[in-house]
This record gives C-alpha cells, sequence and structure tokens, in this order.
C-alpha cells in the first residue's frame, strides 16, 4: 500500500470528510446544516450518511475549565495561561491526536462503522501555532486512507467579523456560539497556511504518503449563516466534486 491512498469510501457516502478553516468561517454552519436534512436528501445531493461529529473544541475547552478550577484551587494551571493561551505549542498537536484517538475507539467499538456514519474531523488551525502544514501528520492513517478534505475560504476580516457576530457570553462552550476576543484571533489565526500547504497540487495533499483529495468553499459571501438553499448548492457542487475525486484512480504519491 505504502504510498498511495487507499480508498475506502462507502459506495454512496464518504466515510470521514475534514472540515478546516479560520474560526467563524462556517464550519459549524455546514455541519448544522446537514444534520438538519432530512437523510435521504443528505446522502442523494451531498453523499454523506449519518453524521457523527469529532471537533477539537470541545477538548481545548475543556482544558480551559480544568485550569480555571485549578487556579480557583490555588494549584498550577496545566494547560494555558491566565490570558488563555496554551503554555506549551505542542498541545495543539495533542488535541489532533485526540481526534485520532476518538476515530480508532469508534472503528474498535462498532463493526460496520461506516455502514451509518459519516464522521465529520472539524478544526481550525493558524500559522503562528504550527498551521495545516504540521496539524495534519499528526492524524492517523486510518483517517487520512478514508478521510476527503474541505477548507472553507474566507478572509480573516469576514472571519473577525464573524466571529464578533456569533459570540454569546452566556454560552462560550457553545459549538455555534463561542467566539475568541480580536486579539487572540489576530494573533492565532490571521495567518493561514492552507494555501502553502496545497499549492503543490489543486486536487490532493500529501500526507504521510498519502494522497487525500480536497476542495475548496468559497464563503466570503457568506452563504453559510442564512443555511437556506444557497448554501445546499453551492455545498452540493462541493461535494459533488469532491466525491469524483476520492472516487476516482488514484496514481501513487511522489
Amino acid at each position: 500500500m505504502g504510498n498511495e491512498l487507499t480508498n475506502e469510501m462507502g459506495e454512496k457516502t464518504f466515510a470521514v470528510l475534514i472540515l478546516v478553516a479560520r474560526p467563524a468561517a462556517g464550519k459549524s454552519e455546514i455541519i448544522d446544516y446537514l444534520q438538519k436534512t432530512d437523510p435521504e436528501t443528505r446522502q442523494a445531493r451531498f453523499h454523506v450518511s449519518e453524521l457523527d461529529v469529532i471537533d477539537d473544541f470541545p477538548m481545548l475547552w475543556a482544558w480551559f475549565e480544568e485550569d480555571d478550577i485549578l487556579s480557583r484551587m490555588g494549584k498550577p494551571r496545566l494547560h494555558s495561561d491566565e490570558d488563555g493561551y496554551f503554555k506549551y505549542p505542542y498541545l495543539w498537536h495533542v488535541l489532533i491526536e485526540r481526534l485520532s484517538l476518538e476515530y480508532g475507539k469508534r472503528l474498535r467499538d462498532r463493526p460496520n462503522y461506516h455502514d451509518r456514519f459519516t464522521t465529520i474531523i472539524e478544526f481550525s488551525r493558524g500559522t503562528e501555532h504550527g498551521g495545516y502544514s504540521e496539524a495534519f501528520p499528526h492524524l492517523s492513517a486510518d483517517i487520512l486512507r478514508r478521510a476527503a478534505i474541505v477548507y472553507v475560504n474566507v478572509s480573516f476580516a469576514q472571519s473577525l467579523r464573524k466571529n464578533r457576530r456569533r459570540f454569546n457570553p452566556d454560552r462560550p462552550d457553545s459549538i455555534l456560539e463561542h467566539a475568541l476576543s480580536h486579539q487572540k484571533l489576530e494573533r492565532l489565526y490571521r495567518e493561514d497556511d492552507w494555501e502553502k500547504f496545497s499549492a503543490a497540487d489543486p486536487e490532493f495533499v500529501a500526507v504521510k504518503g498519502i494522497r487525500v483529495p480536497y476542495v475548496v468553499f468559497e464563503n466570503e459571501d457568506d452563504v453559510t449563516t442564512a443555511r437556506g438553499e444557497a448554501l445546499g448548492k453551492r455545498l452540493e457542487e462541493v461535494l459533488g466534486r469532491l466525491w469524483r475525486l476520492s472516487k476516482s484512480q488514484i496514481a501513487p504519491a511522489g
């Protein structure tokens, strides 16, 4: 097998979709739209089965909550400083390893797991903490061999605007309503390395010798917030293109 992508997609649906972008780009809104779509329509239009979402935000937020508890107890914080920045940059990679660990448990515990589920793996990475070029190698081969990638493309200005708009101070742990401060968003996510990471090939990225198909979902015009038919049409076009890539004959990488 070595250098080639093992195409382990289902006959009709994606096994694993990796959804990446800047914060507030529209990732969670796309997931919400898919979850609320009739199952038969979702499979026919988008090649997506019942969704099983593995997102690193709840893991990250749990670390912050634990650190705040430790501070109140007068104990050292384990993961973050008082301003909410990681104490050690490698913790970003630990989160990706955790995504892989959680996926591995699903394969272990649920026979024929992908007969029922499309796994959505969601995360954001900025150049400041290694970007996608450092994050993707921490995904397991089990994920990469089954995966297809959707990068939701928005400018930093658009990410900042939507980040401000969606914030609900009463629900800072919410997938759909959490936000970062302007200062933190600027530091962590102004620079994004997706273009550099994907520059070698317009259709595939090579990670650990595995060629993974990808598409870019353009969302500068924000079709995701309303979750209407404009989102459905664009998603159908983008995922249709990704499905064809995933099913195409793939030559060995390198």
